[in-house]
């Protein structure tokens, strides 16, 4: 029996009554402005470089394991069906999901950290904060804007998708949006709206699932080292009792396609119980909540932290990952210490914009250089920089 598509909720953001675009623009006349910022994210720049930027494992170790952009695909076609299924717009759910890591520099959480530590004395570095400059500032592809001049509703959904940040703005590393809000205010002390939420955990379905499935294919845990957490092993289990003599390969699939079922009908359901209890009329009802209204049932909520302390303890700390993050920050500290001291080395586009070097201005411009590099241009460029044997 097909599933029936509910209706537009009240509390849905509505396209036609979009608060707008910094720069206005003529309407597309065959999009929505939602599926028109969802385009022009996908036809960034930034958006292509993630097809090589570093989950856990580095692009090149396997054809198999997620990247960035695999991760995002993955967490937009979740945002999607959610959003659908509550009456939300899911053009903007899914935008805000293809565009919430944009900002991720090569190497994963190893080049972020790294990042964070070379520009402590410049401002630092924030993976939400890039992820905002690069919509807003750092892409160039219109004749009268810098960035995407996406809608409001996007440029709200992509920086406070998991809460209000007022609380954020003091630090260095959130200037760039501490100026723009209090030029294009984004009602940062707010919630944002459900379809950001959704977007949010939607984020976090997709991270735990394909973590378990990229770990398990690359055996630095195996299916009875998982029986035991929860959902996980419930998903084991009637995977394996749905077909006997059913190939490891197959069986790791089916169990992961049965975790993602759970979270995505437990969210759900929690959410429509939130939503009933509120009964928000509009969009901004569900801003000024006391709490977020998208959400996991509480077992499902304890469930999903067992699982990430499991992911942490036996994958993101496993002696295989820990090697290539060791290198990837090696490189990472090096390719900043070079070009920061040294900004005759950039390209003539980025030396230009870069100035003087050793100033907070350089650091800022290789910051931003560094981080919309992908794992493999990384490498290469740290090859150039360093081997006499490279050349160009």
């Amino acid at each position: 029996m097909a599933a029936t598509i509910p209706p537009r909720a009240s509390y849905a953001e509505d396209p036609a009554k979009s608060r707008g675009r910094k720069v206005p623009e003529a309407e597309s006349a065959t999009r929505t402005p939602f599926a028109r910022d969802r385009d022009r994210i996908i036809h960034s720049s930034a958006f292509r470089r993630l097809k090589e930027k570093t989950q856990v494992f580095v692009a090149h170790e396997g054809d198999h394991f997620r990247t960035r952009l695999t991760h995002s695909l993955e967490v937009a076609q979740i945002a999607r069906s959610l959003a659908t299924a509550l009456g939300l717009d899911a053009d903007l759910a899914e935008t805000i999901a293809l565009g919430h890591d944009l900002g991720h520099p090569p190497f994963g959480h190893a080049g972020e950290d790294e990042l964070q530590v070379q520009m402590q004395g410049f401002g630092g570095f924030d993976h939400n904060v890039q992820t905002f400059r690069v919509v807003t500032k750092l892409e160039r592809r219109y004749p009268r804007f810098d960035g995407l001049n996406l809608t409001w509703e996007t440029l709200e959904g992509v920086i406070k998708h998991n809460g209000p940040v007022v609380d954020k703005l003091e630090k260095p590393s959130w200037s760039a949006i501490a100026e723009f809000d209090a030029a294009y205010g984004l009602r940062l002390d707010t919630w944002a709206s459900a379809e950001a939420q959704v977007a949010a955990l939607a984020d976090d379905i997709a991270y735990h699932s394909h973590d378990l499935d990229d770990g398990l294919r690359a055996q630095l845990f195996g299916p009875e080292e998982i029986a035991h957490l929860p959902v996980v092993g419930e998903a084991l289990a009637a995977a394996r009792v749905s077909s006997l003599d059913v190939p490891p390969p197959r069986l790791r699939h089916e169990t992961i396609r049965r975790v993602i079922d759970v979270m995505v009908t437990d969210l759900a359901a929690e959410t429509r119980r939130r939503l009933d209890k509120l009964a928000p009329r509009d969009a901004d009802a569900v801003r000024k909540a006391k709490q977020k209204v998208v959400a996991f049932s509480l077992p499902i909520a304890e469930a999903n932290q067992v699982i990430k302390d499991f992911l942490h303890a036996r994958m993101y700390r496993h002696w295989r990952v820990n090697r290539m993050t060791t290198k990837a920050r090696v490189l990472t500290t090096e390719l900043f210490r070079v070009l920061h001291a040294d900004t005759a080395l950039l390209p003539d586009d980025w030396r230009a914009r870069a100035g003087e070097p050793g100033t907070q201005r350089a650091a800022s411009v290789v910051g931003d250089y560094i981080a919309g590099m992908t794992d493999r241009y990384a490498m290469d460029e740290h090859r150039r920089l360093t081997d006499l044997s490279v050349t160009g």
